[in-house]
């Protein structure tokens, strides 16, 4: 189908774009890689008169490693994160989960700040940023402010940006040197994840320290398990242990039944993914 009829704006700062927003209130949204909003609008589902596209701000490009201190811009792509040596080097596992997204043509046109910015609770990043422990930069009309991503996903489609709000920013520290795995089923190329599994682990000797899980597209928004977690710590990372962190993350997961299987399956392949993405996260610790 065709959308509706609306305006085209290409602002070259976030003031500008900011601005475009507030004048035209709830008739204006952002396109960032478009795959989430212009199907919704061919489908008629989302109507709107001002179409505010961020492909030519600057400040929203790039990938900065300063330290150990990483900052994305929105607007860097699925395949800027795949190729990108700096970025492998501090953070290898967003390489290992975009590598998983869909296809090259999405890859290549979608972005990071419109992955996690959405809400949906399929997509592939918004977990993996609560692993990282990621925090989002929000500009708006009063000004810019810092969101953790552990606390942004409220509910489907629901976060904590305000409408007049622009996601500009992902920054997170360092996990160079942790072990690390994103562990994806799905029925087919391309597809969302029946279950998706992030998991960061560093190790003192032979004993887990820290350990970081997320679970992907199995409730209303990403889960990151504090008890599968804190399961693993202390311990070897022993079959024992393994199925401890597997019983707490299926304490906190709330899957629905859809197209993709019912609830006693996607139960069963959120273990299987959650022990495959421990395991080989030990394995490069």
């Amino acid at each position: 189908m065709i959308p509706a009829a609306f305006d085209y704006h290409r602002p070259d700062t976030i003031d500008a774009a900011v601005g475009l927003l507030a004048e035209h209130g709830e008739e204006a949204r952002v396109v960032a890689g478009g795959h989430s909003l212009i199907p919704m609008m061919k489908l008629r589902m989302a109507y709107l008169s001002h179409l505010v596209d961020l492909r030519d701000v600057q400040e929203m490009q790039g990938i900065t490693v300063d330290g150990d201190t990483v900052t994305l811009g929105a607007m860097v792509t699925q395949h800027e994160l795949i190729t990108s040596d700096a970025l492998a080097s501090v953070a290898p596992i967003l390489r290992e989960a975009s590598l998983q997204i869909a296809d090259p043509q999405v890859r290549y046109m979608g972005t990071i700040g419109g992955n996690v910015a959405n809400g949906d609770p399929g997509n592939d990043i918004p977990g993996l940023m609560q692993a990282l422990d990621a925090k989002f930069v929000l500009a708006g009309p009063e000004g810019r402010r810092t969101v953790d991503a552990r606390g942004f996903y409220e509910a489907a489609y629901m976060t904590a940006r305000e409408d007049e709000e622009i996601l500009t920013h992902i920054r997170f520290r360092s996990v160079a040197g942790m072990g690390y795995a994103y562990e994806k089923q799905k029925r087919k190329i391309g597809d969302y994840a029946t279950a998706a599994a992030a998991v960061l682990v560093a190790k003192d000797g032979d004993t887990i320290s820290e350990a970081r899980i997320a679970m992907t597209n199995l409730s209303d928004t990403p889960i990151f398990s504090e008890g599968a977690g804190a399961a693993l710590v202390g311990t070897s990372g022993d079959g024992a242990a393994v199925a401890a962190a597997i019983a707490a993350m299926q304490a906190d997961i709330d899957p629905a039944e859809d197209n993709r299987g019912p609830v006693e399956f996607k139960r069963h392949v959120a273990g299987v993914m959650l022990s495959r993405a421990i395991n080989s996260a030990l394995s490069r610790a």
